[in-house]
């Protein structure tokens, strides 16, 4: 019973039915060796395949390393109150409306807006938002990569069992399993000179003896003084990023990095050559792979002493049902909803694009959004069951070693795992997890790219869609290389706070405008119903609210707040020279220039007055629609010729005749 239950479950969630229609025979595509739909763009080769894609595109790093930490920062269980009605008024309605406009006209981000060329410039915006975030991310793939590459050894190098760190808990002793080993030495690799130091109210400053280090003859005696580290911090400074004391002093490439990014570049490009037909099957693996690690590190975690403390300060009975009055915990849950299922920036609309047409999205958004927060829910269990043990070894509290971003990724996490017994094994398992929650959210931004690219330019690209996507890893590994300078960290940082944040949510507040308030909410519930068949008022009723009113009002509050709390960005004490602030404005502004630039030019070229100018800038192309002329209906009825491709005031299109011979 129980396996016939799971069977039905999984053929519900997977399965490729479509819904009835009328004229079924007329909706029937032209046979083909590969089975595709549309066989000028192509399709995926199977359900599986899509979800699998979507869901890794979703579930990425910041549900490991955001999530958990926000939850425990707004009141533990508490924030799992707001966390699910932004959920409901915001994440899925965005989602749903993403993936309905992809696969509803066959197209990626820049040529859907053919049902309003007067906002094709927000698809610009959502390409160029995505390469710059691409960027930036596989710099910490790569990371990732290093991390993974040197834990295949006895001992961790960030471990004081290495014997690259001399740590004592007092000094002139020796480290206790119990004590902080806050007293490290090392030879760095940027800086050859000794560092030294001891415990000092908190800091260290002070002169380095004989028998803190061994008692070697040959050490000299020198003076330091800064913020006390522990050996996973002062490996991640000075042996990763051999990181320079601020942006003005970038420095050579480093190496090791410069090969572990040119590697991740590879993988990509190795994933993609073939677009969807080729990362449809990788993601087998990876999307699976990172719930495998989860479930491990959980059992292992749940074994340790302090486990459950570390979850009860995640969601537990430390759970404070106050913070719920504070504006802030409700600004931080829209906004880890909406950067978590990584809408807005193009990726959900460039998937869904190669759907066939009567896929049931709306199915598939409630799935990918459910999974995406439980995903979100459930690492944060394992996190925290490490970082419980890793406070009970220290004896500390779980607030003092909490972190988020990179403090847990590659400071905290990596400390704790260095405390369990085979620590090289989890260490691994981990640092493997995070390669491949990364690869899977790269995949997507890459299909942006080379999607907005072969639709806009078919004649010139339909065929060489290797070649696409690798001259896109090239150009995008050679921009990287700044971010993996002695200075990269802060160029990551950079880019990272002022890119992956107003750009997206202007580009969505946008979306809602354009598709609900100029092409006709009515109309697109239309269009939705086309390809999931007809439903009752009843049903549109919940999404009606959203999308006329609920969803757009989350945006623009998010928006609002985000710009009035705005604070410079810093990495640690680290604060950031003016160029660079401008640097970063320039970033926003070359994004969301296009918005207005092209709205200007869709007036501008058409004719009559000033007002039927607008309205033939806001009116959709002749050819807007459903891709296949079978799919057109008596709706978007209209006869195309044979591979030919027209151009409508500068809008991008490609026609198609997709009758049988």
């Amino acid at each position: 019973m129980r396996k016939h239950l799971w069977s039905s479950f999984v053929h519900r969630i997977f399965s490729s039915t479509e819904p009835t229609v009328q004229n079924d025979q007329s909706q029937k595509g032209c046979p083909s060796d590969s089975g595709d739909e549309n066989v000028e763009r192509g399709n995926w080769s199977s359900k599986r395949e899509y979800m699998l894609s979507m869901i890794g595109y979703a579930v990425g790093l910041g549900n490991v390393w955001r999530f958990p930490y926000l939850a425990y920062k707004n009141g533990g269980g508490a924030f799992l109150i707001p966390y699910t009605i932004m959920l409901a008024v915001a994440g899925i309605p965005l989602f749903f409306v993403e993936s309905s406009f992809g696969q509803f006209c066959s197209q990626g981000p820049i040529n859907v807006w053919k049902a309003v060329p007067m906002l094709q410039g927000v698809g610009v915006a959502m390409m160029l938002v995505s390469t710059l975030v691409t960027i930036y991310y596989n710099v910490i793939i790569a990371y990732s990569l290093y991390y993974l590459f040197v834990s295949f050894q006895s001992h961790l190098p960030w471990s004081c069992s290495s014997g690259s760190w001399n740590c004592t808990s007092t000094p002139g002793g020796q480290l206790h399993e119990t004590h902080r080993p806050f007293i490290y030495y090392r030879v760095t690799l940027a800086r050859p000179e000794l560092f030294c130091a001891r415990v000092c109210d908190g800091s260290f400053a002070g002169r380095c003896n004989e028998s803190v280090f061994g008692g070697s003859a040959a050490l000299p005696v020198c003076n330091v003084t800064g913020t006390l580290k522990v050996p996973s911090e002062a490996y991640w400074d000075e042996v990763v990023l051999q990181r320079s004391a601020g942006m003005d002093e970038t420095g050579p490439v480093l190496w090791h990095l410069a090969l572990c990014l040119l590697l991740a570049w590879v993988l990509i490009g190795a994933a993609l050559f073939k677009g969807i037909k080729s990362s449809g099957k990788v993601v087998y693996f990876t999307a699976i792979f990172p719930y495998v690690v989860l479930i491990i590190l959980l059992v292992r975690g749940l074994t340790l002493e302090g486990a459950l403390d570390g979850i009860e300060y995640y969601i537990g009975t430390k759970s404070d049902l106050s913070k719920l009055s504070e504006a802030g915990v409700w600004k931080d849950a829209a906004t880890q909803i909406f950067f978590s299922l990584s809408i807005a920036s193009g990726g959900v609309t460039a998937l869904s694009s190669y759907n066939k047409f009567h896929n049931n999205c709306y199915k598939d958004s409630i799935v990918v959004c459910v999974t995406n927060c439980a995903t979100s829910v459930f690492a944060g269990f394992a996190i925290f069951s490490i970082l419980g043990h890793m406070a009970h070894v220290y004896q500390k509290p779980v607030s003092e070693v909490a972190n988020a971003g990179f403090g847990l990724a590659f400071i905290a996490y990596p400390d704790a795992l260095s405390q369990l017994p085979v620590a090289p094994l989890w260490s691994v398992l981990f640092f493997f997890m995070l390669l491949t929650l990364g690869l899977d959210s790269q995949f997507a931004s890459i299909e942006v790219i080379s999607t907005c690219l072969q639709d806009s330019f078919p004649t010139i690209l339909k065929s060489g869609r290797g070649f696409v996507t690798a001259s896109v890893c090239i150009v995008l590994f050679l921009l990287g290389l700044p971010c993996i300078t002695r200075a990269g960290i802060y160029w990551v940082t950079l880019i990272d706070h002022f890119c992956s944040g107003w750009v997206l949510l202007v580009a969505g507040l946008l979306e809602f405008i354009g598709l609900f308030y100029i092409y006709g909410g009515n109309r697109f519930i239309e269009d939705i119903e086309m390809m999931i068949g007809t439903k009752s008022a009843l049903f549109w009723l919940w999404w009606r609210i959203c999308w006329f009113a609920l969803t757009p009002l989350v945006l623009l509050v998010i928006l609002a707040w985000s710009w009035y709390t705005f604070t410079p960005p810093t990495y640690g004490p680290v604060g950031y020279p003016s160029w660079a602030l401008s640097l970063g404005w320039c970033m926003i502004t070359f994004c969301l220039m296009w918005i207005p630039a092209v709205a200007v030019r869709r007036v501008l070229g058409a004719r009559g007055n000033l007002w039927q100018r607008l309205k033939a800038a806001c009116t959709a192309t002749d050819d807007w629609g459903p891709y296949l002329d079978r799919h057109r209906g008596e709706r978007y009825s209209r006869q195309r010729k044979r591979d030919t491709v027209e151009l409508h005031a500068d809008v991008f299109v490609i026609a198609n005749n997709d009758i049988c011979p």
